[in-house]
């Protein structure tokens, strides 16, 4: 059953964020993109979500493998998009990863606290907003 028309790229940084508090405004986000739509992922955003969210130094917030199971529920959740683009535009080359998705997976937005994203706002027409900001735009059910 697909829930909405909304499609959703969210940085590495809110999903880790999200999966270390359940009582933060990230995963309030996540929350309301699950329920709302669908978040994209492609093999290099899910790369390096996947990465980052098994550093060590998160276990003093939340066991690996509850960690891990945030994941699961992640890629469970989206949509793989294989972005064919080349973008060359944000100040750090690792966050143009986000931009490819964004563009070849017809995003309506995408969700980050990274300054060299939020920088780009908007980006080709697709706005970029902190996960506060997020809660604020997306409509209410």
């Amino acid at each position: 059953m697909i829930k909405s028309r909304f499609r959703f790229v969210f940085d590495a940084n809110v999903i880790v964020s999200a999966s270390l508090s359940k009582q933060s405004t990230s995963a309030d986000a996540f929350d309301k993109a699950i329920d709302s739509g669908m978040i994209l992922i492609s093999e290099a955003t899910s790369r390096e979500i996947r990465n980052v969210i098994k550093r060590k130094k998160f276990d003093r917030y939340v066991n690996r493998k509850k960690r891990e199971r945030f994941l699961s529920k992640l890629i469970i959740c989206s949509e793989l998009v294989e972005p064919k683009t080349l973008i060359r535009a944000s100040r750090d080359p690792d966050d143009d990863k986000y931009l490819q998705l964004a563009v070849d997976g017809n995003a309506d937005c995408i969700v980050s606290g990274d300054k060299d994203l939020l920088v780009l706002n908007p980006f080709r027409n697709i706005p970029i907003i902190r996960p506060d900001q997020f809660l604020k735009w997306l409509p209410d059910d």
